[in-house]
């Protein structure tokens, strides 16, 4: 058991879940960004909680009443002891920035390979869990630029690394479980706790923003991470079947998600509308420069801008469509990007992130 952090984001669900009260919960992935918003709502829902960590990870900061056990995902140590005798696992763990095609098959590919191995193994002895709720991305599915956005059964057409490696971890996965395996999709995620976007919220107190290409307008989705908290609770019903995409029912342009983000930070944001040549050349240096640094034994995190990201940037846009999340499972967002941008703020200030 952890103590409490001293700010815990403890926000209960508007709408209640009886389908979780009492289940037990396994959850990968929980001691990042979307972990914070999950673990208050599934224990607001009443279930009994289990994080999986790695040994190097920081707990302090999980919520009261959650329990934690240490697994290696890649190596598979200690995944059958994690699974063992649950309900459901959520799996969220997995690489989001990353040199090359190497380090993502490497982190997100053998996760995927270990998880459904322990999975199989228990299965054998009755003991596997029911269900196996995975949050995939957007970039599984591919870009778009249409009012309604990406379909939950388009075929996946990833165009980066990345958007590979998660779907081959939807397929390393499917082929394990079948239909006892949910899939959530979700766009752009923000929120207090990410890091992700961080370096935008820090343009932004300049009144600085820059957008890919120009004369575009490169149409995305978004949502807030508490929404994909409550999606992933949705995910968890007994009906839920198949690939699910999520967002908070608005379509965005990349400047009005620049603009929100300002506005929440009593900024005016000024778009700089960059060529795609210049914005390919600056990832191509980010990740020289990565590179270089990996060499020279200086490990930690691939920068935020890459080439990786920039085969996402240079797409005509990022829309999903989240009707079928709405209509079969009870899925609504209750925060609007308004709403969502002042929390992230908030959270970032709070942290001394801002």
């Amino acid at each position: 058991m952890n103590t409490p952090q001293d700010a815990p984001l403890n926000v209960s669900p508007d709408a209640p879940a009886p389908w979780l009260k009492g289940k037990k919960i396994v959850v990968t992935g929980a001691t990042g960004f979307v972990g914070r918003h999950l673990l208050p709502q599934l224990l607001a829902a009443g279930a009994q909680v289990t994080c999986v960590v790695r040994a190097s990870s920081r707990c302090d900061h999980l919520p009261l009443g959650v329990a934690v056990v240490r697994a290696d995902l890649c190596g598979g140590a200690g995944l059958q002891e994690a699974l063992c005798g649950q309900d459901i696992c959520i799996h969220m763990a997995a690489l989001l920035f990353g040199l090359g095609w190497q380090d993502y098959l490497r982190a997100n590919s053998r996760a995927a390979r270990a998880l459904a191995t322990a999975w199989q193994a228990l299965e054998a002895r009755g003991k596997a869990p029911q269900r196996l709720v995975l949050v995939s991305s957007l970039a599984a599915s591919g870009p778009c630029d249409t009012a309604t956005g990406r379909t939950d059964d388009a075929p996946g057409a990833p165009v980066s690394a990345y958007g590979w490696s998660k779907l081959m971890v939807e397929q390393i996965l499917g082929r394990a479980l079948g239909e006892r395996m949910v899939t959530l999709r979700p766009p752009i995620i923000y929120g207090s706790g990410d890091r992700g976007l961080l370096p935008v919220f820090r343009g932004l107190r300049y009144g600085v923003a820059v957008t890919p290409g120009l004369c575009r307008r490169f149409p995305v989705s978004a949502v807030h991470g508490r929404d994909v908290a409550r999606a992933l609770i949705c995910c968890c019903r007994p009906e839920a079947r198949g690939v699910y995409h999520v967002n908070d029912g608005g379509r965005y342009d990349m400047a009005d998600i620049y603009r929100a983000a300002a506005r929440a930070m009593g900024r005016k944001a000024r778009i700089l509308r960059l060529p795609l040549c210049f914005l390919g050349l600056t990832a191509l240096l980010a990740t020289l420069g990565g590179r270089l640094l990996s060499a020279l034994g200086r490990t930690g995190r691939a920068p935020n801008w890459n080439l990786d990201k920039y085969r996402e940037a240079r797409q005509v846009g990022w829309t999903c469509d989240a009707t079928r999340l709405r209509e079969e499972l009870g899925y609504a967002p209750a925060l609007t990007l308004d709403q969502g941008m002042q929390e992230a703020v908030e959270g970032y200030r709070r942290e001394g992130l801002l």
